[in-house]
């Protein structure tokens, strides 16, 4: 699968630099180049983008303004000859932020960002091997360097640690490089429910409950006080909850 990009910089130059740098990349696709955020706001209703190399300093609409005003955000690369605006970009969870002149070692290390991106996305992912339903669903998992095949039926939680995932089962946890958000996504939520920044919890393996805590297996689990509302309505959606 081909990722397609769209340059943003109104730096004919700068444009040419990161397209030659591009050309490296047999799986990578120009999408589009333009010089100013309309003719990309243009651009990304037209075709789908992938990945945007997106300059800062632009005439009209600055690049961290354009970023925000989008519903549905590519993944982007800040790239700018102005430092000051760094905590803004990851602030707006770009991939990455690259200050210009920009050499291929760094523009290099910023692609691998994105593709341990993708690589996430593909090593975990949500599969249906029979048309029983969603308790029937598998998730591929990437444990050090092999990819496990895990039965959603027997999550009892999820965990996340940093950039780690614990994967808890009744006689086995699994250890993933991955965000939690990511699993999140994956899993049906009609069976399970966040509870936590930090934790996911399968509802048909809830023990019981109290206003902030609830039981897993004999583990008590925080709750969040922003999940506390969903997972209220969502016990009480499973007859949980009295």
């Amino acid at each position: 699968m081909k990722i397609r990009t769209l340059i943003v910089d109104d730096e004919p130059h700068a444009i040419e630099i990161i397209s030659s740098y591009l050309q490296n990349f047999s799986d990578v696709e120009v999408a589009g180049k333009c010089g100013n955020a309309m003719q990309a706001f243009q651009i990304l209703q037209q075709k789908p983008v992938d990945l945007m190399f997106l300059d800062i300093k632009m005439p009209g609409l600055n690049g961290t303004d354009f970023l925000r005003s989008l519903k549905n955000r590519p993944k982007t690369i800040f790239t700018t000859a102005y430092s000051e605006y760094a905590l803004e970009g990851f602030e707006l969870d770009a991939v990455d932020y690259l200050l210009k002149p920009i050499s291929f070692d760094r523009f290099l290390r910023a692609m691998d960002k994105v593709y341990q991106l993708y690589d996430n996305r593909a090593t975990t992912r949500l599969s249906h091997e029979t048309p029983i339903g969603d308790q029937e669903a598998f998730l591929y998992i990437k444990v050090d360097r092999k990819t496990i095949k895990l039965n959603i039926n027997a999550i009892l939680w999820i965990e996340s640690i940093r950039d780690y995932v614990k994967v808890i089962t009744a006689d086995q946890v699994y250890i993933s490089k991955q965000k939690i958000s990511f699993l999140e996504e994956m899993l049906p939520d009609r069976y399970f429910v966040r509870i936590h920044r930090s934790f996911i919890v399968s509802l048909s393996k809830i023990n019981s409950f109290y206003a902030y805590s609830l039981e897993v297996n004999g583990h008590e689990l925080p709750i969040g006080r922003n999940y506390k509302q969903d997972v209220q309505k969502k016990l009480k959606a499973e007859q949980l909850f009295f």
